[in-house]
């Protein structure tokens, strides 16, 4: 799918522009040729520091044995995957597919599972483990026969020490609470959750609520990713080789434990780098989706490409502008990682927030989200809409709402108080402000 022109021009002079070239150019170049391929992505991602094997092939005899000491086996790594949706089916395949290839995993990667009785009467957790496909909400791609999947979640946490949590935001806090002392000591924790809580003292992330709940160092992972769209293209990956997604691991100062987030994540097409910026690698997974529901809305009214560039440019500022006044730490390179501006496109041009927007728009906003949630979504969940009014919460009280157009508009359109159209009538208005060293400057 081609960027619109102008979208293209805003981003042309980026730090990453010369970079996303040199993909396009490298991966044509090399889009016959399965080798190459994965020499171009051990050369793309310099945190990836141990090279896997495709799904199926096998180490050469040449590499170390797997359990060559005994001893080896009490120092591996557990993981347990906590959220069984769409995401979080793709994160334990992923998980699952490394953890049989690095010597520092136990093979076992175990998945909660949020029990549901499917229509044919029998409990998914049960379908799973017996198909190793996760029937509802990622059909016809097999997990592995590693993934267990578990209904139990203080069973499925058990023993582990790296923890993958993935499950909508607004089931967060409870999940930790559950959690709280059921965790071992030594537990590493990344959130690849896309939201935040809004406390009365004010935003709190989920990084955060994780480490302050749970007592553990917390990392996140957000990219350009949809996972559905990774999935199908990954079964056709010898026929279509020009295509890849990645990621960015945001971490708070231990690099040696990102890079075992990298190594476990990471495939020759699964692309994952590591920076030191937990709050703005998360701010970006999060307030994008605010921005995709705007996109919706004018793909619903059919304004254009022109339209939508124009709003995902206002977006990328508004997350920006939003994140630094938050956590003076957030650095403005995090924006052009794939957790930014690439998540950013991605997400207006195929996710699911876009998605219910555009066909809330469609019905003139006279439908609500959570009916079209309900219909088109089968039980996933939305994160923009809630999202927007989070952000909305903290605007409102910090006195910030007219210098966030688009973050304002958007949550008003949503509970109704304007109808769809309003997004470009609003958006429109420039905020008079300036970020200069993490407040507000007035012009």
């Amino acid at each position: 799918m081609h960027l619109p022109s102008s979208l293209y021009l805003l981003f042309s002079s980026s730090p990453c522009s010369s970079h996303s070239h040199f993909c396009t150019r490298t991966i044509n170049r090399f889009k016959f040729s399965f080798l190459s391929s994965i020499s171009l992505a051990l050369f793309m991602a310099p945190a990836f520091e141990d090279p896997n094997v495709l799904e199926g092939q096998t180490q050469s005899s040449s590499s170390p044995q797997r359990y060559s000491n005994p001893d080896d086996v009490s120092r591996k790594s557990k993981v347990t995957v906590v959220g069984s949706g769409n995401w979080g089916s793709v994160a334990a395949k992923l998980i699952a597919s490394n953890t049989l290839k690095l010597s520092s995993f136990h093979d076992e990667v175990r998945m909660w599972v949020f029990e549901e009785t499917l229509p044919s009467g029998e409990k998914l957790t049960d379908v799973i483990n017996r198909t190793n496909e996760n029937v509802k909400y990622l059909p016809g791609i097999k997990l592995g026969k590693n993934v267990v999947a578990d209904p139990d979640l203080e069973n499925a946490v058990k023993d582990a020490n790296m923890l993958v949590f993935v499950t909508p935001h607004q089931f967060m806090e409870g999940i930790c609470k559950r959690l709280v002392g059921k965790v071992n000591g030594d537990v590493e924790a990344i959130s690849l959750i896309k939201g935040m809580e809004v406390k009365r003292e004010g935003p709190c992330m989920i990084s955060t609520l994780i480490s302050e709940q749970l007592g553990v160092n917390c990392c996140v992972l957000m990219g350009a990713n949809i996972a559905n769209e990774w999935l199908k293209w990954r079964l056709l990956v010898q026929i279509a080789v020009e295509k890849f997604s990645e990621a960015t691991v945001g971490y708070r100062e231990n690099i040696e434990i990102a890079e075992q987030w990298v190594k476990l994540f990471s495939t020759p097409y699964f692309i994952v780098t590591a920076v030191q910026d937990v709050e703005g690698v998360e701010l970006c997974g999060t307030l994008k989706n605010v921005v995709a529901i705007a996109a919706g809305f004018v793909d619903g009214l059919e304004m254009g490409n022109n339209t939508k560039a124009a709003i995902m440019r206002i977006g990328l500022r508004e997350m920006k502008a939003f994140s630094k006044l938050l956590f003076s730490s957030v650095k403005d390179s995090t924006f052009f990682e794939s957790c930014g501006v690439a998540d950013l496109i991605t997400t207006c041009l195929g996710g699911r927030n876009r998605k219910v927007a555009e066909a809330f728009a469609k019905n003139g906003g006279k439908r609500s989200f959570d009916d079209l949630e309900a219909e088109m979504l089968q039980g996933q969940k939305l994160q923009g809409v809630s999202t927007a009014r989070e952000v909305y919460e903290v605007l409102s009280h910090r006195g910030w709402l007219e210098l966030f157009p688009l973050f304002t508009t958007v949550h008003e359109i949503c509970v109704g108080h304007l109808p769809p159209s309003a997004i470009v009538e609003h958006s429109e208005r420039k905020p008079r402000l300036s970020i200069v060293e993490s407040s507000i400057q007035y012009y």
